[in-house]
């Protein structure tokens, strides 16, 4: 029997779509009194899973079992805190990077643990390979003998490379990475941790499925989050002007944070093993400058402007630009669609940042 904490009592932006989420219509039986392990269970998608599918327990009675693999035990209770005393979360204390052992039953693993950062992409490239190849490596032989109903792996629109935006963007088909780029290790190391996934399917039987995230971002953003989307939220908060270190030629694809966990839970549940699927909203679609225009002019309401400052080198660690519009057809097709805008993903994490001080 789980106490009844609320999953996120001090920010009511991320509560809200916690108990959206979790009496929507997902098909949760399932999930039902099965055992869910997710890996990087403190970063962004990872925490707002386990939030999810506690809500789920607490408002529809699933009794889902959810072990949260994590590294570091203060991060993981500044994160959670109380929530991991509720009786349904159990923490699983490992590095992806060594070998480890689970001795409980897995249902199924969201597998969502990764370096996310561009500036540790570019300083520590070595280190960014290692984590995600030995990471799935180790991890699917912790589980390969465990009779997985589901291993889903979360990985990412760049897996497509450059685009000349001739075509929206589905999951049959692949762009160019120069592998010459320093940057590159985290597409190809996707490309890898894909096939990886494939391979563990085809020589052990293991039920693989693919989920190639847009970028992600809105109520439940953790603190010290620097990615673009906050960089831009923090200057419409404090009414400073948007610096661009690049031209902002590049397309970007974007989904709420909500509508992605709720796209993770359609895979786990209804999609097909050995698949890929798109998790991004089509309407989102823009121009790293032109998201730059849309949070100066409709967020903060023309009070504050866009400049460039372009570096010689890619001290940054951005992507090359490219032309890419997402399809996120094939998970429509199993029932999903998203239900956030761009706009509800800038003022609904900016909730989330207002509490941060409080």
């Amino acid at each position: 029997m789980i106490r009844n904490e609320l999953e996120s009592p001090s920010d009511p932006w991320l509560q809200e779509d916690l108990e959206k989420l979790a009496m929507s219509d997902l098909p949760l039986d399932e999930l039902r009194d099965c055992t869910i392990l997710v890996t990087g269970a403190t970063g962004l998608v990872g925490s707002q899973t386990v939030r999810a599918l506690a809500c789920i327990n607490r408002l529809r009675k699933t009794n889902i079992q959810i072990l949260a693999m994590i590294r570091n035990t203060k991060k993981a209770s500044a994160i959670f805190g109380d929530l991991l005393r509720r009786g349904d979360i159990y923490p699983v204390v490992a590095d992806l990077n060594e070998h480890f052992e689970i001795s409980s039953d897995i249902d199924y693993v969201i597998h969502c643990a990764a370096v996310t950062t561009s500036k540790t992409m570019i300083s520590r490239p070595v280190e960014t390979i290692e984590t995600a190849i030995e990471g799935t490596i180790n991890l699917m032989e912790t589980v390969r003998h465990k009779n997985l109903r589901a291993f889903l792996y979360i990985s990412s629109m760049e897996v497509y490379g450059q685009w000349d935006g001739s075509r929206d963007v589905t999951e049959d088909v692949m762009g160019y990475v120069d592998p010459l780029v320093i940057r590159s290790n985290y597409p190809m190391c996707k490309r890898m941790c894909e096939n990886l996934c494939i391979a563990y399917s085809a020589e052990y039987g293991v039920n693989v499925r693919i989920a190639r995230l847009a970028q992600t971002f809105g109520a439940g953003v953790l603190p010290g989050e620097n990615r673009v989307f906050a960089q831009f939220a923090r200057a419409a908060m404090s009414g400073t002007d948007i610096v661009l270190h690049t031209r902002g030629l590049s397309e970007g694809n974007y989904c709420y944070t909500a509508d992605t966990v709720r796209g993770l839970l359609m895979i786990l549940a209804k999609g097909s093993n050995g698949e890929a699927y798109n998790i991004c909203n089509e309407d989102t679609h823009t121009t790293i400058g032109g998201m730059a225009e849309f949070v100066a002019d409709n967020i903060a309401g023309g009070k504050i402007s866009v400049t460039y400052d372009i570096p010689e080198s890619n001290a940054y660690g951005y992507a090359a630009d490219t032309k890419m519009k997402l399809s996120s057809s094939k998970l429509r097709e199993l029932g999903w669609k998203p239900h956030y805008s761009l706009e509800d993903c800038y003022r609904r994490m900016m909730g989330t940042m207002s509490t941060f001080a409080t």
